[in-house]
C-alpha cells in the first residue's frame, strides 16, 4: 500500500491513528489496504496540502464521500468547512499569480 500511495508506511500508521484510514485487520493482525483506499490517501495528501488540519479532513471525508447520501451536519461544522474552503480559494489565488509569474519568467528567458 505504501508504494502504491506514494506515503511511508508510518504515514499510513498516522492517518489510521488519526482516524483518516480504516483498513481492515487480517487474522493475524496484519492491514489489508483495499485499492479504494489508495484514492482516499491521494485525497487525504491533497486536503493537507491546501492546508486543512487532520481534525477538519476526518470530519470532512465521509462527507466527500457520500454528499449525496449523507445527513445535513451540523451549522458550527459547515461554518468550519467554509471557513476551510475560503482560505483554500485565497491559498489557490496566491498560488495561481505565483505560477503565472513563474510562466511570465520562463517566456521571457525562453525568448533571449
Amino acid at each position: 500500500m505504501s508504494e502504491r500511495a506514494g506515503v511511508s508506511p508510518r504515514l499510513l500508521r498516522y492517518y489510521e491513528e488519526q482516524g483518516l484510514l480504516s483498513p481492515r485487520r487480517e487474522e493475524n493482525g496484519y492491514r489489508d489496504y483495499d485499492e479504494a483506499l489508495v484514492e482516499r490517501v491521494e485525497q487525504i495528501r491533497s486536503l493537507l496540502n491546501a492546508g486543512l488540519t487532520t481534525e477538519i479532513i476526518r470530519e470532512v471525508l465521509p462527507c466527500l464521500a457520500e454528499a449525496a447520501t449523507r445527513e445535513y451536519p451540523a451549522p458550527d461544522f459547515v461554518s468550519r468547512v467554509q471557513q476551510e474552503r475560503d482560505r483554500m480559494a485565497e491559498r489557490l489565488e496566491c498560488l495561481t499569480k505565483n505560477l503565472q509569474a513563474i510562466d511570465a519568467y520562463l517566456d521571457a528567458v525562453a525568448q533571449r
